[in-house]
């Protein structure tokens, strides 16, 4: 398992980057961040993969299976980027819930999919993923992109998904993991730790809060060691396809 961790005062604390902090301020801290970077998360998403991120979440969407008439909830689904494929493929007979714990996420895509003329078939709920505000077995498929690392308690979210997925329902989880070649490796933790929040400084005025990003990417579990709490969590079948050499990986589980 991952966090959080017992300090030797007995209390818990938890990452927020590469600092250990009490368990309970990581979330309003990364509330914050995200209230910074909300309206120009779309713009930076495209600057800091070179677009390509738009190919990992299509990946995602077809390994997902979704279609006509299923209900699907998207955690941590901030701009709306898979809600709105999603939408599309549910059709008039299904439901899409976008779900974020950060109000200003949700308010950037509601706004985004709502000018799209995106309407009918989907929901917007401000919900915590440790808890998710919904009865057993509700949803065919959920995903998280890019999400499940800013979680306090990764393994009671993992188990709150797989409560609200219905039998045979699916998880996606979508996340920065580990390349697996170390050349790339290297190259990868330059512009990281050098470029990205440089970028930041630049376009968005913030070098701290994407400094906190990619340093999240780093304290964020590997891909065997995300396979093993999924199966911890209850989903069976298992397994995650690496993309661009292990810099992202998409893990996929079944609820029996």
């Amino acid at each position: 398992m991952t966090e959080p961790r017992t300090t030797a005062r007995g209390g818990m604390e938890n990452s927020f980057g590469f600092r250990s902090v009490p368990a309970g301020e990581k979330q309003p801290l990364v509330d914050e961040v995200f209230h910074k970077v909300a309206k120009r998360y779309d713009l930076m998403n495209d600057l800091m993969s070179g677009g390509v991120h738009r190919l990992w979440k299509r990946f995602t969407i077809e390994l997902s299976g979704v279609r006509n008439g299923n209900a699907v909830l998207d955690i941590a689904g901030g701009t709306g980027d898979l809600a709105a494929k999603f939408s599309r493929l549910v059709g008039p007979s299904g439901r899409v819930v976008l779900a974020d714990i950060n109000d200003s996420m949700l308010t950037v895509g509601r706004e985004k999919l709502t000018n799209k003329g995106i309407v009918g078939n989907i929901e917007y709920v401000q919900a915590n993923a440790e808890c998710l505000p919904f009865p057993d077995n509700s949803f065919d498929c959920i995903t998280i992109a890019f999400g499940l690392r800013n979680v306090t308690d990764k393994d009671a979210a993992l188990r709150s998904m797989n409560r609200v997925l219905k039998p045979g329902g699916r998880l996606l989880v979508l996340e920065f993991s580990k390349p697996v070649n170390p050349v790339i490796g290297k190259l990868y933790d330059r512009y990281s730790f050098d470029i990205l929040p440089k970028m930041g400084q630049l376009v968005a005025n913030d070098e701290e809060s994407y400094r906190y990003l990619a340093e999240s990417i780093r304290m964020h579990p590997d891909q065997e060691t995300l396979k093993g709490m999924m199966s911890d969590a209850g989903f069976v079948d298992v397994r995650y396809h690496n993309m661009t050499a292990g810099v992202v990986a998409v893990h996929r589980g079944v609820k029996p």
